[in-house]
């Protein structure tokens, strides 16, 4: 018997059977800097430089039955979590036209309601203490789906969070969204959030805005409502924006967002508002925004106001 014969089959069987998973990757990133200013609060954090440093990993292809596969690797410091390891957002969809979209997300991923947690251009910034708007689950390891084609204009979004991801129980959310005019955006979208046992929720999320010629409104309200006792723990969210183009390249924008617990008799709302600015020119971007947040935490202490500035440059190339 040649076992050196079959041992070199084998070899070359294996590497065959292993190069139908094989792909190439292509690595994207960019070039960023900001300079933000935070003013009150019990911090008073004051003035801070950063730079933007992930990079982007991600592959595309067709297979032979006809559906295709992305797949796409983040790598950003200090932004990983111990189920990502080294890798920040990951996650790997599968489809064509006719299937639609499924999704398989490692790390990053967004519930059908919590990826609408704010359609009129979010004016939250990680440098305030501020309450974002209530969300639906969301963890490592969840699936999406999505499809466009059902009917012309309307796009219906699906996702599950397993319970064996730190979820209390399982949490389900579907959304709609409707383009089919010109011009007009609609959409409605329910959820849960049954991460933690005795304060399982539900939300209900409703938007639209309305493009013509170099001005959009948007408008959105979500409603939170738990089983927790408390009396913050249903909140209510509405936030507008208005947006102008002034030409090709220079676009300024206003925002307002308020957050406010019905059921409390203390009730002080949470209001944000701000204005937004930017400039595109030969690939690059300059930005800068300034905002106000009264009663963050829907507290009436002095130090729950904060207000901030932000200056920022981008470079595409």
């Amino acid at each position: 018997m040649n076992i050196k014969k079959i041992g070199l089959t084998a070899l070359a069987g294996s590497l065959v059977a292993t190069s139908a998973f094989a792909g190439s990757l292509s690595v994207s990133g960019g070039a960023s800097f900001e300079v933000q200013h935070v003013n009150g609060g019990a911090a008073n954090s004051g003035k801070a430089f950063s730079m933007g440093n992930s990079v982007t990993f991600s592959g595309a292809g067709e297979l032979d039955n006809g559906l295709n596969v992305t797949v796409s690797f983040e790598l950003d410091q200090g932004a990983a979590d111990g189920d990502a390891g080294v890798f920040d957002s990951h996650g790997l969809t599968i489809g064509n036209d006719m299937f639609g979209t499924l999704t398989f997300q490692g790390h990053g991923g967004a519930a059908a309601v919590t990826a609408i947690q704010d359609t009129t251009g979010a004016i939250w910034d990680n440098s305030f203490s501020a309450t974002t708007a209530p969300l639906s689950a969301s963890s490592n390891n969840m699936i999406g789906y999505s499809n466009s084609n059902l009917m012309d204009g309307l796009t219906v979004s699906l996702s599950h969070v397993p319970h064996g991801t730190g979820e209390y129980e399982s949490s389900n959310d579907w959304a709609l969204k409707y383009t089919g005019i010109e011009g007009l955006t609609l959409g409605f979208g329910a959820g849960e959030d049954n991460a933690t046992k005795g304060s399982q929720a539900d939300l209900t999320v409703i938007y639209g805005s309305y493009a013509y010629g170099p001005i959009t409104v948007a408008y959105q309200q979500t409603e939170y409502d738990s089983e927790n006792a408390s009396t913050t723990a249903d909140q209510d969210f509405v936030a507008y924006s208005i947006s102008y183009m002034l030409s090709d390249e220079l676009s300024v924008s206003y925002h307002v967002a308020d957050l406010s617990t019905p059921n409390s008799s203390a009730d002080q709302d949470q209001e944000v508002n701000g204005v937004k600015a930017a400039y595109t020119m030969g690939g690059m971007t300059l930005s800068g925004k300034m905002i106000n947040a009264d009663n963050i935490g829907f507290s009436s202490n002095a130090t729950a106001d904060q207000s901030m500035w932000e200056l920022g440059a981008s470079f595409a190339f």
